[in-house]
């Protein structure tokens, strides 16, 4: 006999008959068979487990060893026999696999889109369909390191390479992504060789033979690819809506031309909030015309053209931005995000995200652990900072920190220096000697989600590139915003303006390169204090707190992101009886 009721599990746990001693709870699980169900199965198990309840899950043979690599505790599974040839199907059918959804993945050759498109596809997986991710020769390592876990518990997800076209668009062999542009007359070079590209995504399309292709906003020409094979295209934005909708009313109305000078601010109308920037703070792209402008208005159209657009957001994150953006474009979007949030129950995904740690993980933690709750600052600029600070602003930096008082973990890029520079004359003399057992540096790649997801940390300097302003709200760390460049000040005033979970460095200069305004150290102690420190940073941790909650919940079982997930998922099969 059931009764529906909200179940206190420590009350029932606890409950004691007559003449009898306490009992455990004992739960049977019988997940229907089908990636899309088994998955939040396992999720549930363990949720209950950690409430000290016993659980058995009854499985088919053929599933049983996935879930058993799925579940981290004392959980039973009880094996019942399929009945596949009593109905027909073939030895072994036990699961009913979406594989007649076959989903293409093709990032740009950055980091900073790399990684979320590959965390992109590994969520497709998980919910059943099959992942094809394209990639060079030189990025597929990352790739597949990453993807190897998702493999070992069945997902259906693999790479294709493709070759770079680096010498015939006059790159040195092997610059296959962005992070070794080392100068700015390469940038041209790189985007011809990007654009080479559509032949070759033609032909492995071709071989494999997907129901989709999700395309980065880089590609603006894979829309019309997309078309040759009868399939659409969706485009993956790895920003936030917010920073659409401010770039869509700058295009529109042009209110940085009502201004007399670089530094003046002025009003950024048609968006739900009252946000001010300055010229100083634009893209190029949007002050000027240029090639890259023209590019832009590609992408603009290209996002016209597709089935739509995938956003690596939550819907709580920025309501009013997401219905705006959604009435701006009159098309379809869909927010699946925080795509990052497929790392958090495992330290080996953590660790091997993005890129091999410059740093053991173990020591990293251990250095972590000899510290105080909420009390490091974690400074890390992106993949893409090796010459955006001369020697100059990094002294600046390193005085402000020795100033403040507070643990720190900084992660400076191999290279960051100007040229002819030895690599440590950034630093003031005898610096890493004072601030030993207060601060590490870390030089090269750090794994960022492991470092913000510890206890001991407290703030997270920022470039406020959108995965990292992500990452930062999943853990739950609020931020000091230093914008660089790309879509990153707009950012900043989501963070700081809008959700109030950041503090501003000062920073006043949109550049690809080395800047000309410094900001001083005072500037940068000021922002550290404020957010390290006092009512007011107790405040804006709790504003983070609270949305890494919604970040968790959006992506669960019925939570706004996994929904939209599955209505787009639900959209492609529709719509599969009409590609090719």
């Amino acid at each position: 006999k059931c009764k529906v009721q909200q179940w206190n599990l420590r009350q029932l746990n606890s409950r004691t008959p007559m003449d009898s001693q306490p009992y455990q709870l004992h739960f049977f699980l019988l997940p229907y068979m089908a990636h899309g169900h088994m998955i939040p199965t396992a999720d549930m198990a363990r949720l209950f487990g950690r409430r000290g309840v016993k659980v058995t899950i009854i499985l088919t043979l053929v599933n049983a060893p996935l879930f058993s690599k799925a579940i981290d505790r004392d959980i039973n599974i009880r094996i019942i026999k399929f009945p596949f040839a009593g109905a027909g199907l073939p030895e072994g059918c036990e699961n009913e696999f979406n594989e007649n959804i076959h989903i293409a993945f093709f990032p740009f050759m950055a980091q900073g889109h790399i990684i979320p498109t590959v965390d992109m596809a590994r969520t497709f997986a998980r919910h059943g369909a099959k992942a094809t991710i394209i990639t060079t020769p030189l990025n597929a390592p990352l790739v597949s390191r990453t993807i190897e876990p998702d493999i070992e518990l069945g997902s259906k997800i693999c790479v294709l390479v493709m070759k770079f076209p680096s010498s015939e668009a006059g790159l040195p062999e092997g610059c296959e992504n962005a992070s070794f542009i080392k100068t700015l007359e390469m940038v041209p070079k790189f985007f011809k060789a990007v654009s080479l590209l559509q032949q070759p995504l033609e032909d492995l399309l071709e071989e494999c033979r997907p129901n989709c292709l999700v395309a980065d906003m880089m590609f603006p020409w894979a829309t019309k690819v997309a078309g040759k094979f009868g399939i659409p295209r969706l485009v993956f934005h790895g920003t936030s809506y917010f920073a659409l909708c401010v770039s869509d009313c700058l295009k529109r109305f042009e209110p940085y031309k009502s201004v007399e000078t670089d530094s003046e601010p002025f009003p950024v109308p048609g968006l739900p909030d009252k946000i001010k920037l300055t010229r100083l703070q634009l893209p190029s792209y949007v002050k000027e015309n240029s090639e890259l402008s023209k590019q832009m208005d590609e992408i603009s159209q290209a996002d016209l053209e597709s089935y739509g657009v995938i956003m690596n957001s939550f819907h709580e994150l920025e309501p009013a931005y997401s219905e705006h953006y959604k009435k701006m474009i009159g098309g379809k979007a869909w927010h699946i995000g925080p795509v990052s949030l497929c790392n958090r129950d495992s330290t080996r995904d953590k660790v091997q995200r993005g890129g091999v740690a410059s740093i053991d993980e173990n020591e990293c933690l251990r250095w972590l652990a000899s510290k105080k709750s909420s009390s490091v600052l974690y400074i890390c600029f992106g993949s893409m900072s090796k010459t955006d600070f001369s020697a100059s602003q990094l002294i600046e930096i390193a005085k402000a920190l020795a100033a403040s008082g507070q643990n720190f973990i900084w992660v400076v890029k191999n290279g960051e220096k100007t040229e002819g520079e030895d690599r440590e004359e950034w630093l003031p003399e005898g610096f890493e000697k004072k601030m030993q057992g207060n601060g590490l540096i870390i030089r090269g790649w750090a794994p960022q989600m492991l470092i913000l997801d510890h206890e001991a940390v407290g703030g997270f300097m920022t470039h406020c590139g959108w995965n990292s302003a992500l990452e930062g709200i999943t853990a739950g760390v609020p931020m000091v915003t230093w914008p660089l460049s790309a879509e990153q000040f707009y950012n900043e005033k989501l963070l700081t303006d809008v959700l109030k979970i950041g503090v501003a460095v000062g920073a006043q200069e949109w550049s690809r390169g080395e800047r000309k305004i410094l900001v001083k150290m005072e500037e940068i102690e000021h922002a550290i204090t404020q957010l390290m420190v006092g009512e007011e940073a107790e405040g804006l941790r709790n504003r983070t707190r609270a949305l890494k909650e919604m970040a968790r919940r959006a992506t669960e079982v019925e939570g706004s992101s996994y929904c939209d997930l599955n209505s787009l998922l639900g959209d492609l099969r529709a719509m599969k009886s009409t590609s090719y």
